[in-house]
């Protein structure tokens, strides 16, 4: 019997993330980036992808490595695998691709795959987004979206460690 694996078609790796992304570019539609290492999936990063979708045609969620989210976040973390890190992202329906990535930032990501907007959390403001030049090189936006960043993996953890 076939083992079952949903979403693998929403898995690419970066060579077909870029001809992705060129696809919906030559059928005119417009692409969101968003990013982040989505450790313990909880309801604010819902809220933040959901309205990431919601500027574009298509969204492609970039999910950290293991060893760029132990980089960013410290020891200990992730929590969860890259690989099912980003089968849980997958498994959203405003999701229509995801790629793992190793850096540290998204710029040369951006910069390979060119999508149309890159959406980040309310945690950022228009004028902090790291990669502000880069989209603006590439002539493309920068959009703020999702609720108040009232919710954190970090928090949920410390709850649950008590």
């Amino acid at each position: 019997m076939a083992r079952f694996r949903p979403f693998e078609d929403k898995l690419l790796d970066r060579i077909a993330a870029a001809a992705w992304v060129q696809a919906e570019r030559a059928a005119g539609r417009s692409v969101v980036f968003a990013n982040g290492c989505f450790d313990i999936l909880h309801v604010g990063h819902v809220r933040y992808l959901s309205a990431a979708r919601a500027e574009g045609d298509a969204l492609l969620v970039a999910v950290n490595s293991d060893a760029s989210t132990r980089r960013l976040k410290g020891a200990g973390r992730p929590i969860l695998p890259q690989a099912e890190r980003a089968r849980l992202v997958a498994s959203l329906a405003c999701v229509d691709r995801v790629v793992i990535f190793d850096e540290d930032t998204v710029e040369s990501l951006l910069s390979e795959l060119r999508p149309h907007v890159h959406a980040k959390g309310t945690d950022y403001t228009p004028e902090n987004v790291p990669e502000r030049a880069v989209m603006a090189q590439l002539g493309g936006r920068v959009a703020i979206v999702g609720d108040p960043k009232d919710h954190s993996t970090r928090d949920l953890l410390a709850r649950l460690r008590g």
